[in-house]
């Protein structure tokens, strides 16, 4: 399809359609001559979804002479998940079609644009822990104050309401964890604390990113390749030729008006937000917070999936259906509870923990109203405490945020057999790290026709149809 003049308009600024950006222009079939390629971005700003006093640029904390600058133009890109992950890769993630080719790309990313520096790129370790909470001062305890996490899990039985963790489907259950020390290495974490230790990942299989400055760099680095990128550009439907057979517009609003885009080839990747634009596309979403502490001092690289046993007496979490509120009052447990928050240590001299899902707030039109509830961000905040003087007694919280996870699937292909039309969404919890394997299958799927560097298998959008 090389010389074949195409207009490729590309719904979503996240981490999707950045990285889908990034690899249409190094497609060795692109060219700028013949090829127009549009990024829209419905949100015109990057702070929704994180309180007023949260740090707002995270290139301030790492090596800010080399971080990505934020650019006043892209204010919107990575404003939703793509900017609030964790931002977890491994192998050993799902689903395994692209999973190797995503790994292999953000490690030859990292190579070439000196991802270390700019967005925080590093082999890490990860591992499951089961850990015994310390009560908060002011708060006393039961008669299963000092039970471990598996002995407690086994008391449970997993009853109904533990909270779940992002990354559920790649633990052990606490009777099968290995009772083992930590790692010399892993001194942030309270030993007194821990109750069960198992190696999941290596620097051989596990790495990590910080999301939202990888996604701001795949934009600007599109943008140098020629791609036009428009923020507060909400797509509002995607027009089809005469025939019905493909694709000619894509309608949008900006600054209260309408404006067309004649469209060739349309991608959408707007996350939570595709099947409001594609109907058929199964993606929902459920909002997921999350806290940024600065440690004392920079940390281990490990990212931990954790079993936190809370004795009776501790504070109470916001149950997953409750509204939750900044000022409610935390009553003590009757009873002890496991929770599951997710902590990554990161190159910058903080750690990002993020807890379980609810969906008590429905999605809003964009993520820049993604509104904030401090009750789960302070639950995280004690929970992680409890286990670490690092992320508690001597942390800094530097960020309370939410943000909505995108979930389904991951789609990828043709829609409808609409000729031009093709969506990529739902990637669940390993967006980030399929990411740039999505981008490039998108890129092939667009112009060369067909999906060359993995098979699409499950994931292929087309058997929706």
């Amino acid at each position: 399809m090389a010389g074949q003049q195409k207009d490729i308009t590309i719904v979503g600024g996240g981490i999707i359609g950045c990285c889908a950006a990034y690899f249409l222009t190094r497609h060795p079939a692109y060219s700028a001559d013949t090829h127009r390629i549009t990024l829209l971005e419905a949100s015109s700003t990057s702070t929704g979804g994180r309180t007023p006093d949260s740090v707002q640029d995270p290139a301030t904390l790492l090596k800010p002479d080399s971080a990505s600058k934020r650019n006043p133009a892209h204010e919107g890109i990575a404003g939703g998940a793509s900017g609030k992950a964790g931002g977890l890769l491994a192998l050993w993630a799902f689903p395994q079609n692209i999973v190797p080719l995503s790994f292999k790309l953000h490690d030859e990313l990292a190579k070439e644009h000196g991802g270390d520096a700019k967005w925080g790129y590093r082999r890490c370790y990860a591992s499951q822990v089961d850990c015994s909470a310390r009560l908060p001062p002011g708060f006393s305890g039961g008669k299963d104050e000092h039970m471990t996490a598996g002995d407690a899990a086994e008391k449970q039985n997993d009853e109904q309401g533990a909270s779940k963790g992002l990354h559920k489907d790649h633990k052990k259950s606490a009777k099968a964890l290995k009772k083992l020390g930590a790692p010399e290495d892993l001194d942030w974490l309270d030993t007194d604390a821990l109750g069960g230790y198992d190696n999941m990942g290596t620097p051989d299989n596990t790495a990590q990113v910080h999301p939202e400055l990888f996604t701001r760099a795949m934009a600007q680095l599109a943008e140098d390749s020629g791609v036009k990128i428009v923020t507060g550009a909400k797509a509002t439907a995607i027009n089809k030729s005469d025939d019905g057979k493909s694709v000619a517009s894509v309608a949008y609003e900006k600054d209260g008006q309408q404006e067309t885009l004649p469209t060739t080839d349309c991608i959408v990747a707007a996350g939570p937000w595709t099947s409001k634009l594609l109907p058929r596309i199964p993606v929902t979403a459920s909002r997921a917070h999350s806290v940024v502490i600065k440690t004392p001092s920079t940390v281990s690289p490990y990212a931990l999936f954790t079993a936190i046993n809370l004795p009776s007496g501790f504070p109470s979490p916001t149950p997953q259906d409750a509204p939750g509120s900044t000022t409610t009052q935390q009553k003590p447990l009757k009873r002890m509870q496991i929770v599951e928050p997710e902590i990554y240590a990161r190159p910058d001299g903080t750690a990002y923990a993020c807890g379980p899902t609810d969906t008590t707030a429905p999605l809003p039109a964009t993520n820049a109203e993604v509104e904030v509830d401090e009750a789960r961000c302070r639950d995280i905040i004690d929970q992680v405490g409890s286990i670490s003087d690092d992320l508690g007694r001597d942390g800094q919280v530097l960020a309370r945020q939410a943000c909505y996870l995108p979930q389904g699937g991951p789609f990828i292909g043709e829609v409808g057999g609409t000729k031009g039309l093709t969506v990529a969404a739902g990637h669940t919890c390993w967006g980030i790290q399929n990411a740039p394997g999505t981008g490039k299958l998108l890129s092939e799927l667009v112009l060369d026709g067909v999906a060359k560097s993995a098979k699409l298998g499950g994931c292929d959008a087309s058997r929706l149809a």
